[in-house]
């Protein structure tokens, strides 16, 4: 059993299981994966930094939404979030988690790829809680694609830049009007935005569009009292991978640490850039990848 008192080693907080070769059909699910990943079920513990603050939350159903919905909650937040039509039942579990932390818990089928879906997101958002304090751009999509660029059909391609940015994008530009000082943007990048791989191309493309223009609308919000910042995981055991890349055996082995990220080591890095004690950070990127350097 670990000493509480003494700090976590970060090689063997969560230790590299022998992931079994598995494949899932996109978008993927939480339930066949072996083993299953950790969202802070057991381990999050809130301190009150988000009490009373209003959140809208993109891909809450599973994986890093999932655990920042929880992180959220514990922290003393409302949470809207969104999920596929098909995804339902992963959200019907978000939704638990928020309410058993006494909190208020809006899940909405959204396909983020349709503007006037994206719009409708704010509108129940803002029904729902008056404002919007906290808008996390978590959805995404990739699809590994090894054979290079010729593999890359204009329809998927669509579907990464439309999940990835446009969404972004339609979300941000709804929400700011309904968004106080003190409001928070989190956008979800990525460490393939700085070390692109390349059966990854597409995807790591719309990533490196998301920390620019993160930057770009920190600056123009900042009249606004409006902070804008990204967070850039590295490798997440999280469903989108069993059901995009070929490989899940090595997964993660790539990181200086030797593993892959659990949800739930990615969900307070959402609360610190949430919550006041981030008060003087805006146009940030801040990197959880593992030990792998990035600017």
């Amino acid at each position: 059993m670990s000493d509480p008192s003494r700090p976590q080693d970060p090689v063997t907080a969560h230790p590299r299981p022998d992931f079994p070769s598995q494949d899932q059909e996109p978008p993927g699910w939480t339930g066949p994966m072996d083993p299953p990943p950790d969202h802070g079920e057991d381990s999050y513990k809130g301190a009150d930094r988000l009490t009373g603050r209003k959140a809208v939350l993109t891909g809450g159903d599973s994986g890093i939404g999932r655990a920042v919905a929880l992180a959220f909650a514990r922290e003393g937040a409302d949470v809207l979030f969104t999920h596929m039509p098909e995804e339902a039942d992963e959200a019907r579990e978000t939704v638990r988690l928020v309410e058993d932390a006494g909190r208020t818990a809006v899940p909405m089928s959204c396909d983020v790829q349709d503007e006037a879906q994206c719009e409708q997101v704010v509108e129940r958002a803002v029904d729902a809680f008056d404002r919007i304090d906290i808008l996390v751009n978590n959805a995404a999509y990739q699809m590994s694609q090894p054979d290079g660029i010729t593999a890359i059909s204009t329809e998927q391609f669509d579907r990464v830049v439309r999940t990835n940015l446009y969404a972004m994008f339609w979300l941000c530009r709804a929400a700011v009007p309904h968004m106080p000082p003190g409001g928070s943007i989190i956008n979800t990048t990525s460490v393939q935005a700085y070390k692109p791989s390349p059966h990854l191309l597409d995807y790591a493309m719309t990533k490196g569009g998301i920390v620019t223009f993160t930057q770009g609308l920190a600056q123009m919000l900042v009249e606004d009292g409006i902070r804008v910042n990204a967070v850039a995981p590295g490798p997440v055991w999280t469903p989108l991978i069993p059901a995009t890349l070929p490989d899940t055996a090595e997964f993660g082995k790539q990181a200086p640490l030797g593993r892959p990220a659990q949800p739930a080591e990615m969900a307070p890095a959402y609360v610190y850039l949430a919550s006041d004690q981030a008060s003087f950070i805006t146009a940030e990127i801040l990197n959880a990848t593992g030990g792998t350097p990035l600017p």
